[in-house]
């Protein structure tokens, strides 16, 4: 009897080996062959728009199909592309865009442009149809974000800054192991300029205890529950995470608005190691 017991003991180690062996291979391979990225950081490669969408009067997502159907575009969380075009002059123009995308959408990724009438870039993607082509660099930035490298983000957002806020957000909501909390204001001048509304609320409705969103309208409707002006100290306060060794404040918008935001910031107790811009 007590050689059956052992026996059996002997067996279930060395099915347990098997296991441990059979899952760190897996890993081994998850991370050795992870697809490459296609971006270049030093040389523009060129990308097919497939569909265009139509937000708003000013306002489209561009989808850009990848090389095959299990590329990932390798841009790292909170980082920018550099897309180069022409402008209504016929003048080449370049500037930096986040996409909305993560690399866990194979095979594609997402721009949301606001066409601006006098924008250089603008120009570019105001006349781009299904078919065309957009020259892309990457990736770019600052910014290297690391699963719980803080008990919470506060983020400030103007107008199109709001695009690698979702990022970062999307990103942290939808690992398992980032238990990261996000406190997000976005500002925009009236309710239509609000970008990806949808998903913020979505974010909001699938994470209610992690992910909170306060909207600032600059000429708030009537009946509007949000917050009317521009984002004060006051507000700041309210909706962001109290200044904390282990806490970041994001910023991104306007010049003048990242400006007044630093000084609010830096009035509150906000160290310069508690705050990023992008």
């Amino acid at each position: 009897m007590v050689e059956v017991q052992s026996h059996r003991a002997e067996m279930l180690s060395m099915a347990m080996a098997v296991v441990a062996i059979g899952a760190g291979t897996a890993f081994y391979f998850y991370v050795t062959r992870k697809p490459k990225g296609c971006l270049d950081p030093e040389k523009f490669k060129e990308f097919k728009l497939v569909k265009r969408t139509q937000l708003s009067h000013n306002v489209a997502k561009f989808k850009f199909v990848l090389p095959t159907p299990t590329s990932v575009l390798g841009l790292p969380i909170g980082q920018h592309i550099s897309c180069r075009g022409k402008d209504s002059l016929n003048e080449e123009v370049v500037k930096a865009y986040t996409p909305t995308t993560l690399d866990t959408d194979v095979g594609y990724f997402e721009l949301v442009i606001k066409m601006y009438p006098q924008g250089r870039m603008s120009h570019h993607f105001r006349v781009m149809s299904e078919g065309d082509y957009l020259s892309v660099k990457g990736p770019k930035g600052r910014f290297k974000y690391q699963p719980n490298q803080v008990r919470a983000f506060g983020m400030l957002a103007g107008g199109t800054g709001i695009t690698p806020m979702f990022q970062v957000a999307r990103a942290i909501m939808e690992n398992p192991s980032d238990k990261t909390n996000v406190h997000l204001i976005s500002a925009n001048v009236t309710y239509e300029d609000i970008l990806l509304k949808e998903e913020l609320d979505n974010l909001v409705s699938n994470f209610p205890n992690r992910f909170n969103i306060y909207y600032v309208l600059n000429q708030a409707p009537e009946g509007w529950e949000g917050g009317v002006g521009f984002i004060s100290k006051e507000i700041i306060q309210t909706h962001c995470p109290a200044p904390a060794p282990d806490i970041k404040i994001l910023r991104c918008g306007p010049p003048p608005m990242n400006k007044a935001m630093a000084a609010n910031l830096d009035s509150l107790g906000y160290s310069s190691e508690m705050q990023f811009q992008f």
